[in-house]
């Protein structure tokens, strides 16, 4: 099985709820979630075949029109990268530390799933919005080494789009910040 996960992030909530039916309509994709977040946004989630959520997503930034703030379809996304968006990823030990914050939830995840694709790092979180105004930022740990090869290819992997806002790297993270991550 080819599979991949697609997502349109929009500006508007009633133009959300046309691309979401409009997404469901076109091809046989799965919704993972369709939802209100931060600020007055709405994200379409799905998964399924490369060529039907490829499809979806076309029909869907074609419907959602002035309203796109940002999309995605990712072929073969990383294992981690939906633990790390639900917070059900356990991580036990935190070496350094890598944040890449983004203004749109689609490049959050872009940028997490080209960050783990790259080096051995850990995803913790991406964090979507909620509380946010609207931004969105991912969290990760390995080695120094990993952690920079792995923020270095999360912005190469959404410069283009000019949604990143601000990325750090914490060396050795003060023990009350990785009792607060974790």
């Amino acid at each position: 099985m080819n599979s991949a996960i697609g997502m349109i992030e929009l500006n508007s909530i009633a133009r959300g709820f046309q691309v979401c039916d409009r997404v469901l309509k076109t091809a046989k994709v799965k919704l993972v979630t369709s939802q209100t977040i931060c600020p007055g946004k709405y994200i379409v989630f799905v998964n399924g075949e490369v060529a039907e959520v490829e499809a979806a997503i076309a029909n869907g930034i074609e419907e959602g029109d002035r309203y796109v703030v940002d999309s995605l379809v990712i072929p073969n996304v990383h294992p981690d990268v939906f633990p790390a968006l639900y917070s059900t990823k356990t991580v036990s030990n935190v070496e350094a530390l890598g944040v890449i914050e983004t203004f749109s939830v689609v490049s959050s995840i872009y940028a997490a799933d080209a960050a783990v694709k790259t080096a051995s790092i850990e995803l913790i979180e991406i964090r979507m919005a909620m509380g946010l105004g609207g931004k969105a930022f991912t969290v990760f740990t390995g080695t120094v080494a990993d952690v920079e090869a792995s923020v270095k290819s999360g912005v190469d992997a959404v410069k283009d789009k000019a949604m990143l806002v601000s990325t750090t790297i914490i060396p050795s993270p003060h023990p009350d910040l990785k009792i607060e991550i974790l």
